[in-house]
């Protein structure tokens, strides 16, 4: 079938030598492959793109240059980041024979971090020399502005290469300022997104002052005019006061160390609460390792020898029938280990562990001594910490006598398993599955529907409890963990939990798609993330996705999540086997795909404001017009617009069919203009108004962004080649993207499910649980400490903070089923 479809088509290079080898220059490369750089193109790259930026910002308070750092997502989603360091050199480079500035954004593996003699960093946290780099490349432009020397200094970029060499443009009133500031639009042709997330930019930097003591990082949003600033000058200590705002402290201040050794500097802050996990932070040269490493491991051992030391001085472990583990010190521990060296050394290409072996030894040394020292200068938070750990581990001792009483029990009357189980019939667990079902109802069905060979099912009745709120020993004592334990066959806690003994390699939590069923899901997870973190690192944990769709086609089914990933799988199914041109010249199916993806969301979002805008209108003024908020400040300037776009108007619609006016009036509150527009149709009549807020609102930029990623492919011609070199040509984008999708639909039945609890044991094998069609959704773990601190929040026994969480996301709120 391969080869029928290779000859049908006309063939693109039979020839294969030497000079059809390209050799991609300069920032090409990234530009080709983005996500070998920055990860995706989605949402996540996007917001990378400014931590590069600012890690450079950074990267100078660590030098000891830069005191404030300023960001400022503008409504165009642009962004500025601005710094008071020491400012980018701008003399000659001797070599390249550009400004230093230049090369830094036009180069690859440029930079003040490689030169090992007379380096500009002593510590780093950027090694690679790609980070301005790449933002430039996948930038619609970029504006870098320099102040060094008493001058100022700009260069402007387009899409990786300067308009112009670097130029002063001014004199400094103050000689002595220096500084850079960046602003730069991420490209739509290469970003899928383009809506920056304040939150999740607040969250990193809020983390960023916190390490670098006395910086201070500033943020404001001038889509929403959301702004913060952050600036700690207690570092650490307030870090841990932060993480523990959801906690109950057993010692009132957390415990800080400040120590160094040659090139190294060990910073660490700690404090014990009355819950029962335990949250160690690592940092290396301000980046969050979450796959721990040496400095951990000094950390942990330094602990635990000062803390059964100090105990077994002090007469502190009379009457107690078992030795303190590491486990028992660390119960409720808050800590933050931050280390500063000069060459980092990572495990693995994530930069997620640190690797430096002499770090453990410098951190278990310093840490050791400064603790022992603290101990002995405040005995009643040693003794309060020592306390602590003893009901650790006399809750330990008591969660063993459970599981030993378990073990017999289930050994006894059960046979190892729950009693409501239905196990599978296959024994090897990374060929097996288990299904976590809400209530007898469910699970009923799901025994009924199961393939029995490698599926088994677990219903838990009603809602476990909530182990954020409860000890291990009370944890074991309830009926439906314990069942789920059991059926997991690991053990659980430290020291017991076995991972090589999980039966299934897949454990899938379905519950319904309401509220209760969220809080089902949410307690399971809870209790997943405190009991068994490994199973989530290892990416057994999934939840099930029942699909929205069913496309049939002859003999062919195909499962679909939801309507987009419908609309998706239509292009898909439409351009294979395809040959496909633009303007004449052919492009690839990847590209024509993700032009039809952009043109259809631009479509969407247009159809969005049909109820409170005329879409036909709206389109006009985001593809044609002139109108902005700037415009509206000039009445002349708008009365000559608009009069431009009633023309236009009236020459495309009949106007007993549709009918505009437009009146200007003043908008006393905002100092502008505002246009009245009344819409007349043969269904209704729509008023509305166009005012400066909306000109400068997100959603209106958002859709601008949109049309930007797609405006230079709409005046051109489309044409598809099929088999049997069948063509067909089209106008317009629209025209094309209107064909693909139909096209796609052709021949097929297409049927929408209903919900996940109205389904029989046969359409819930069908859709949710048949590995053929199924999706799954792996549970993953990006930000250990925002992921501890979700749980605390929401689960923890402060009702403050849970309020608070609630009425700030309160709006992201989608598809609540109450």
């Amino acid at each position: 079938m391969e080869n029928q479809s290779q000859q049908s088509i006309s063939k693109v290079g039979e020839k294969y030598t030497a000079d059809q080898i390209s050799v991609l220059e300069g920032l090409e490369a990234v530009r080709k492959r983005p996500g070998m750089y920055i990860g995706d193109t989605s949402t996540r790259g996007l917001h990378h793109c400014v931590y590069e930026i600012v890690d450079n910002a950074v990267d100078e308070a660590l030098a000891g240059y830069c005191s404030e750092i300023k960001v400022i997502i503008h409504v165009d989603n642009s962004v500025t980041v601005v710094d008071n360091g020491r400012g980018i050199p701008v003399d000659m480079h001797p070599k390249e024979k550009i400004s230093a500035a230049e090369l830094v954004y036009t180069k690859l593996h440029a930079g003040g971090k490689f030169n090992e003699e007379g380096s500009a960093y002593k510590v780093s946290g950027g090694l690679h020399g790609v980070g301005a780099a790449v933002v430039n490349a996948l930038s619609k432009w970029v504006k870098l502005e320099i102040k060094k020397g008493g001058n100022k200094y700009q260069v402007e970029f387009e899409r990786g290469v300067s308009k112009y060499p670097l130029k002063q443009v001014s004199e400094l009133e103050n000689k002595s300022e220096t500084g850079t500031a960046v602003t730069f639009k991420p490209d739509n042709e290469i970003f899928e997104v383009h809506e920056y997330n304040y939150d999740t930019l607040a969250n990193r930097f809020r983390e960023m002052a916190f390490l670098n003591k006395g910086l201070k990082i500033s943020i404001k949003d001038e889509r929403s005019e959301k702004k913060d600033t952050f600036h700690f000058e207690g570092g650490l200590v307030e870090f841990v006061t932060y993480l523990n705002r959801a906690k109950t402290p057993v010692h009132k201040d957390p415990i800080y160390v400040s120590e160094s050794r040659e090139d190294y500097e060990v910073e660490i802050s700690m404090q014990w609460t009355d819950s029962y996990s335990e949250v160690l932070s690592g940092y290396a040269n301000a980046i969050s390792t979450p796959g721990g490493g040496t400095h951990l491991s000094g950390f942990k051992t330094a602990l635990t020898r000062v803390l059964n030391n100090y105990a077994k001085e002090n007469n502190l472990l009379k009457g107690i029938n078992t030795n303190l583990t590491g486990d028992d010190m660390r119960e409720g521990l808050t800590a933050i280990i931050s280390v500063k060296l000069p060459e980092l050394q990572f495990e693995g290409q994530t930069k997620d562990k640190l690797g430096n072996s002499e770090v453990e030894g410098i951190v278990n040394s310093l840490v050791g001594e400064s603790l022992k020292k603290y101990f002995e200068e405040n005995p009643n938070t040693a003794k309060t910490i020592i306390r602590k750990s003893v009901d650790a581990a006399a809750a330990r001792e008591a969660a063993r006598r459970a599981r030993e009483l378990t073990r017999r029990k289930s050994a006894l009357e059960i046979g190892g398993l729950p009693g409501k189980m239905a196990d599978c019939q296959e024994k090897d667990p990374a060929l097996c599955e288990i299904y976590i079902v809400e209530g007898d109802s469910a699970g009923g069905s799901a025994k009924q529907g199961r393939d029995r060979k490698t599926q088994a099912v677990l219903p838990l009745k009603g809602k476990i409890l909530n182990v954020e709120k409860a000890r291990y020993d009370k944890m074991l004592s309830n009926n439906e963990i314990r069942m789920f334990v059991q059926a997991l066959g690991t053990g659980v806690g430290k020291g017991n939990f076995d991972i090589s003994k999980l039966r299934y390699h897949k454990i899938v939590i379905m519950t319904d798609a309401d509220v209760d069923g969220s809080h089902i899901r949410t307690l399971i997870l809870t209790l997943l993330y405190r009991q068994f973190p490994e199973l989530i690192e290892q990416g057994y944990i999934y939840i099930a996705q029942p699909p929205l769709y069913k496309y049939k086609k002859g003999r062919k089914e195909t499962y679909i999540k939801d309507e987009k990933s419908l609309e998706e799988f239509l292009v898909v199914n439409s351009v294979e086997d395809t040959v496909i041109s633009v303007g004449g010249e052919v492009i690839d199916n990847e590209q024509a795909m993700s032009i039809i993806k952009k043109y259809r969301s631009y479509n969407r979002t247009l159809e969005s404001y049909d109820t409170h805008f005329d879409t036909l209108l709206l389109r006009k003024i985001i593809e044609d017009s002139n109108l902005s908020s700037e415009l509206l400040k000039d009445k002349a300037k708008l009365s000559t617009e608009l009069e431009t776009l009633t023309k236009y108007l009236k020459s495309i619609e009949n106007e007993s069919l549709r009918n505009y006016s437009f009146d200007i009036e003043e908008d006393k509150e905002n100092g502008t203009n505002q246009v009245r527009i009344s819409v007349k149709t043969t269904a209704r009549n729509k008023k509305f108004k166009l005012s400066s807020y909306f000109l400068d609102s997100a959603e209106f930029a958002d859709l601008k962004n949109f049309y930007d990623g797609v405006k230079k492919f709409t005046g051109k011609k489309f044409k598809i080649v099929r088999e049997k070199n069948e063509a067909r040509e089209f106008d317009s984008l629209s025209d094309f993207s209107d064909f693909i999708i139909q096209d796609g639909k052709q021949g097929a039945y297409i049927q929408r499910y209903k919900g996940l609890g109205e389904m029989n044991p046969e359409q819930l094998w069908e859709t949710t649980m048949n590995p053929e069609n199924r999706t799954l959704l792996q549970v993953k773990i990006e930000d250990t400490v925002e992921a501890d601190q979700v749980f605390s929040v929401l689960m923890g026994d402060q009702v403050e903070p849970r309020r608070q969480f609630v009425e700030e996301n309160a709006l992201n709120a989608r598809n609540l089923d109450v």
